[in-house]
């Protein structure tokens, strides 16, 4: 179905709000995409992708793009605190035969790609601007901004990330984001020759390194911290430095050492979010972490929400802005997204208390066995 004279509005422009106005730009909808940051900026170091969001940057048709300014490769190696690798896990060729089963990239760099090509596709994106009211009838939706405009439209689609307005707005009863025990660092360093591919040491908290370039790499290291406490930036570098000391492997050793004030480090708790459904009233939708934001213990945080985006955009196309296309997305997106949060919660769990580690890898391999089948 054409989408033609279709009015709709994107409220947020991260990974999700930016690939369902790729998508819903393809079926001919004129599109308005909002973005709060007038500079438009995307905070992070490197994001880890899987196999399944390969497969939905195929479908977006940006995946040239990562192959050509991030990194692609096969397996998860699973190496021992002093070095040696005991396990690789296995990655799936999602994407297509060509196409390695997984990779990263830096997190500016995917947002800037979704950037530029959700301007190419025809959307009109209005940075520093957010709406102040929405209010709904049968037939449409009235939007009132920041700038001082009022539009109308007939659907509206809330991708403004955890700390949603628009979810607030909607369900101002929803539950809150809630912290999970654990913080993640990362860090932006030159890629060792042997980084080949993702790799993670085990113990007391969890290193791991992903290439993201043919130069770089991205550190990661997930450690348990009982209480949501302020950390000083000053201290970042001597932090995670320390939180290396304990693994002798040559290679942490040597990124251990390069870990200084130029580092890009990140220091971000882990907070989760799951919404019951509906995530819809009326003609407002939720998707993304508006309503499912996951540790990152799967890598598919930006996965399930750029699938979002995909499926919202195929039901759209079969039945319109009707009650019925929402619905049936939700049908879609539930069980799915509902597995990645609480998976990947459970194996934070598991961490946290030095836990089954037969079931941490039975998580980990139905998950992912999960995560391959079609959407």
């Amino acid at each position: 179905m054409s989408l033609a004279q279709r009015r709709i509005l994107i409220i947020g422009g991260g990974f999700s709000g930016m690939a369902a106005a790729i998508e819903l730009r393809k079926l001919g909808a004129e599109v308005d995409l909002i973005e709060i940051d007038p500079g438009w900026r995307s905070y992070g170091a490197g994001i880890s992708l899987g196999g399944a969001t390969l497969r939905a940057m195929r479908t977006l048709g940006i995946l040239e793009a990562f192959l050509r300014e991030g990194n692609a490769a096969d397996g998860v190696k699973i190496c021992l605190p002093h070095g040696p690798q005991v396990a690789e896990l296995p990655t799936p060729r999602l994407a297509g035969p060509d196409v390695p089963g997984g990779g990263a990239i830096l997190r500016p760099v995917l947002a800037r790609i979704l950037a530029e090509a959700t301007r190419a596709a025809g959307t009109n994106v209005m940075l520093g601007c957010t709406f102040t009211s929405i209010t709904q009838d049968a037939d449409g939706v009235d939007v009132s901004f920041t700038d001082g405009q009022r539009r109308r439209y007939d659907l509206v689609i809330g991708a403004d990330g955890l700390y949603s307005k628009t979810r607030e707005a909607l369900y101002p009863d929803a539950p809150k984001p809630r912290y999970s025990g654990q913080a993640c660092w990362r860090a932006v360093l030159p890629r060792p020759p042997e980084v080949t591919t993702a790799t993670m040491w085990m113990g007391r908290v969890k290193p791991g390194v992903n290439p993201v370039s043919k130069t770089h790499m991205y550190l990661f290291v997930t450690e348990h911290r009982p209480s949501n406490e302020h950390v000083d930036p000053a201290r970042f570098p001597t932090l995670l430095r320390e939180l290396l000391a304990d693994f002798p492997a040559p290679v942490l050793q040597q990124i251990r050492a390069q870990i200084n004030e130029d580092s890009q480090i990140v220091f971000r708790p882990l907070e989760a979010l799951l919404m019951p459904r509906p995530w819809s009233k009326g003609r407002v939708v939720l998707i993304g972490d508006t309503v499912h934001a996951t540790t990152p213990h799967l890598a598919s945080g930006a996965c399930i929400g750029i699938e979002d985006a995909i499926v919202l955009a195929e039901e759209i196309g079969r039945a319109g802005a009707a009650p019925a296309a929402l619905q049936a997305f939700e049908v879609r997106r539930w069980e799915r997204c509902r597995m990645v949060v609480e998976n990947s919660l459970r194996l934070g769990e598991i961490e946290m208390a030095g836990g089954d580690k037969e079931e941490h890898g039975r998580i980990m391999r139905d998950s992912l066995m999960a995560l391959a089948q079609p959407i």
